[in-house]
């Protein structure tokens, strides 16, 4: 059973508006909470800035949220001026009270959504990082889509840029950073490469001297390989050295791929990008049909399975969850679902269930907006690692999933938040026929080992 769990619904996204639109009401539903073993405890609208990554970190006595924020722009009330949406900071020790700290401005650009902003953050302790200072803590985000960035947020209300790990990218997205050997997985999109999104590892371990490893990315995404160019990389996840694994996720909405990576061979492995080289580390490699994108995965390793606990074999197995995003708004394409894969034999990976929303237990597809998976929280903390997990879901907010039955997800608690003055609207259609509803659209989530789960909306809330 779910206990009262924390949150922090955050957001802003600003779209155009047709002067033939049509604006739908919001229904009473949607003007009030929507719960199931969950509850509110405390808020803050961000500034109003459409929200994509929170990441939680304890810092001594507090507990900082770092936000990403996709690209707009928005007035800033601390310093009464509009600022290009980039990164806030929030002291979320008292999650009843949450304490906006300051707002990191991010990559100016004329349109908003995904160009411009400063969407993903990560953040490591010094004391963790094997060449980082003692007793400092460290932000790496990206920069837009132009460039990824360190900063030295030891007092998180006074941020200092260390250094520009790279620049000069098409575009960036979904990082991942081991705090334990300063090895980063960067999502970018460097000239020369036929895709806008693919993998540069870089040493982070001193924050203030990048040390560049290699590129990496699928066969025919390389510079110089002939034929269709697949989809591009949009997170990894990796498991360390302890677990010497790298989990990557192509193409967000369709079409998806899913790799498993020897961490060592990736690493240590013949460096330039050809085809062989880019092969060298695989181990697992699943190319999903049109109608599942791969969005994020996180593993489920050396799980005990109750149901088996009387047979000889098969007691423990180790799984991935996967999520796909949905990119149109009301249903309007494929939903996007969770998907559980068996990966005991990793060389061959075996998909045994599904999880997604009801559509009719809110009407989702007609409520405005996108329905369907977007994200997981991907930090592993004992309090809920290999039990529950957090699943956004847009429009139908945050759900709680019991995964200790991984063949049998159920969901066990939600939480839809109540729109306000500030949630943008969503359309569909064109010109007269254009219709547009306000909705929420809770976009990514975060627990802390408190037990709190924190939730961002991508729509202004």
């Amino acid at each position: 059973m779910l206990k009262s769990s924390g949150w922090l619904v955050l957001g802003l996204t600003l779209s155009g508006l047709l002067a033939a639109e049509t604006l739908t009401p919001p229904t009473a539903a949607q003007r009030s909470p929507r719960a199931s073993n969950m509850e509110l405890v405390g808020y803050n609208d961000l500034q109003s800035r459409s929200a994509y990554q929170p990441v939680i970190q304890q810092q001594g006595n507090r507990w900082i949220a770092y936000i990403g924020h996709h690209g707009g722009e928005a007035m800033n009330p601390q310093t009464g001026k509009m600022e290009p949406n980039g990164t806030s900071i929030v002291d979320v020790t008292d999650p009843k009270h949450p304490k906006y700290l300051i707002h990191l401005p991010g990559e100016p650009k004329d349109r908003a959504g995904e160009i411009g902003g400063a969407s993903m953050v990560r953040v490591c302790s010094g004391n963790d990082l094997p060449h980082g200072d003692k007793g400092k803590f460290y932000l790496l985000r990206d920069f837009g889509n132009s460039s990824h960035e360190i900063w030295d947020v030891t007092d998180p209300a006074k941020p200092n840029r260390i250094t520009v790990v790279v620049s000069g990218l098409r575009d960036t997205h979904k990082n991942w950073w081991e705090c334990d050997t300063g090895i980063a997985y960067l999502v970018s999109g460097p000239v020369g490469w036929r895709t806008p999104r693919m993998m540069q590892i870089y040493d982070l371990s001193d924050p203030a001297k990048p040390v560049f490893i290699r590129d990496f990315g699928l066969p025919g995404q390389e510079p110089g390989a002939k034929g269709p160019t697949p989809g591009g990389l949009h997170g990894a996840f990796s498991t360390g050295p302890k677990g010497n694994r790298v989990y990557l996720a192509y193409d967000n909405a369709r079409d998806g791929v899913i790799e498993i990576v020897d961490r060592e061979k990736l690493l240590n492995g013949p460096k330039e990008p050809t085809e062989e080289n880019l092969k060298y580390p695989l181990i697992a490699r699943v190319d999903l049909p049109d109608d599942m994108g791969a969005h994020n995965i996180v593993p489920m390793l050396h799980m005990p399975l109750s149901e088996f606990v009387n047979q000889k074999f098969g007691k423990v197995k180790d799984f991935m969850l996967l999520i796909g995003e949905t990119t149109p708004n009301e249903c309007n394409e494929y939903r996007q679902m969770a998907r559980i894969f068996d990966i005991s034999t990793e060389s061959k990976p075996v998909g045994v269930s599904t999880w997604t929303v009801p559509e009719d237990s809110g009407n989702f597809c007609s409520a405005g907006g996108r329905f369907g998976t977007h994200s997981t929280n991907e930090n592993l903390t004992p309090i809920y690692a290999n039990r529950v997990v957090f699943v956004a879901h847009f429009n139908a907010g945050v759900r709680a999933v019991d995964i200790r039955d991984p063949y049998k997800p159920k969901e066990i608690g939600f939480y839809i938040p109540a729109i306000t003055d500030k949630t943008d609207k969503r359309c569909v259609g064109e010109g007269a026929a254009q219709n547009c509803k306000v909705a929420i659209q809770t976009n990514n989530v975060d627990v802390d080992v408190r037990g709190y789960i924190y939730a961002v909306d991508r729509a202004n809330t």
